[in-house]
């Protein structure tokens, strides 16, 4: 790619952001313990955040963390001291939506490097102007925006302020995910990072004529999800985003598995460093679980969904992380069954595309191992590879 461009990453917990900083991203972002969108499971608290930050910033990457749900009033003063905490720790950035959070962080903490989210419907120059104008140092550009509206938006503000946009992972059937529909459905809302994703449900047709007919909404034993969008993936174009002046590029998946998060980030930087061709780094995207791929709204049309089909595809599947290296061996953790005379890929920052064949695997007391199934399980393997801590192993699923 010609460009320096910054490859973010999302982070769930610890496991996440170490693999989305070793397999290659510049930054990583991640929720802390208020008023990030998405469910608890997936928030640090203010001492993970601190250890998160250290972590990070020891590796010389960059780490943002989300305050972007709307903010209701007594919330305001609870913010202010929020900020400098995070300030305190030393975060680089913090993603906000909310214009009350803006100029309340902006008061408490003027020091602190603000990041408008998506959430705030960035579409047009000149609110990215006034964003700017408010202080803020980049805008994350609503995900509805074709690359020419990108190229012109770019051109008509100020150098200074940055602009990302998301390139890879689950979109919203909604406006920039502002969706009421999961408040509606069940008193939960997208809105304040708790969205049960009733889109992701199977749903059916019934007739308004009182017979009481009901017709399911399928293509075939997958259901067709009539509200469930497909999956960004701008692999196949990523030059031309870069071209049309984004200089951060986006990964969602906060909510995703270390497998996840290594697999997507690992195909962007090969591309990115130009150490992979691109038919190798698309082949690495399907081995992650998605939903049918799409362009978005990147070229001017709106190919986000419906989603058909089967609800998720995935080539591979997650079968042990390495943990390091003993007398010649190698210590692994298994993460789904396996057994000996299975052919296994390696998923390492430093290669693509090898496998080996398991042929000699032991229990931790040294007793030969033919099978596998119990999660989490150590074991020792010999293997042929060179492999390192933080590398993952994956077997490719037989359809």
């Amino acid at each position: 790619m010609k460009n320096k461009v910054e490859l973010l990453a999302p982070a769930g917990d610890m496991e996440r952001l170490q693999a989305a900083l070793r397999f290659g991203a510049d930054a990583v972002f991640l929720g802390g313990p208020m008023l990030q969108l998405r469910a608890d499971v997936v928030s640090f608290s203010l001492e993970d955040v601190r250890k998160a930050a250290e972590l990070t910033h020891a590796t010389g990457k960059r780490l943002y963390v989300t305050v972007n749900s709307f903010v209701k009033n007594a919330e305001i003063p609870e913010l202010a001291d929020y900020a400098r905490a995070l300030r305190d720790i030393a975060v680089d950035a913090v993603i906000v939506s909310d214009l009350g959070a803006i100029c309340t962080i902006k008061s408490a903490v003027p020091e602190l490097e603000l990041h408008v989210s998506t959430q705030a419907n960035c579409v047009n120059w000149a609110a990215a102007r006034h964003y700017h104008d408010m202080g803020a140092k980049r805008v994350i550009l609503g995900r509805e925006l074709s690359l020419d509206e990108i190229a012109e938006l770019r051109a008509k503000t100020p150098p200074e302020l940055e602009i990302e946009c998301f390139i890879h992972g689950a979109m919203c059937m909604s406006y920039s995910g502002r969706c009421l529909l999961s408040a509606y459905m069940n008193g939960r809302s997208a809105n304040r990072g708790d969205c049960s994703q009733p889109c992701r449900y199977s749903y059916v047709l019934s007739l308004s004529d009182g017979s009481g007919e009901f017709y399911p909404v399928s293509e075939d034993e997958g259901g067709t999800m009539i509200l469930s969008s497909r999956d960004l993936n701008a692999m196949p174009f990523l030059d031309k985003v870069i071209d049309a002046g984004v200089s951060s590029l986006k990964i969602e998946g906060r909510m995703k598995s270390p497998y996840y998060v290594a697999t997507v980030v690992n195909a962007y930087r090969h591309r990115l460093d130009g150490t992979a061709p691109l038919e190798l780094c698309m082949d690495e995207l399907n081995c992650a679980s998605h939903r049918e791929y799409t362009s978005g709204f990147f070229f001017g049309e709106a190919k986000h969904g419906p989603s058909a089909g089967p609800k998720y595809l995935q080539d591979c599947m997650f079968i042990a992380a390495v943990l390091g290296e003993e007398n010649g061996r190698y210590i692994i953790e298994q993460r789904n069954n396996f057994r000996t005379g299975d052919r296994l890929e390696l998923l390492s920052p430093n290669s693509m595309g090898e496998s080996f064949v398991v042929e000699d695997m032991l229990s931790m007391e040294g007793e030969p191992v033919d099978y596998a199934p119990h999660p989490k399980q150590l074991l020792s393997i010999a293997c042929p590879l060179k492999l390192e801590a933080g590398d993952i192993l994956r077997r490719r699923i037989v359809n």
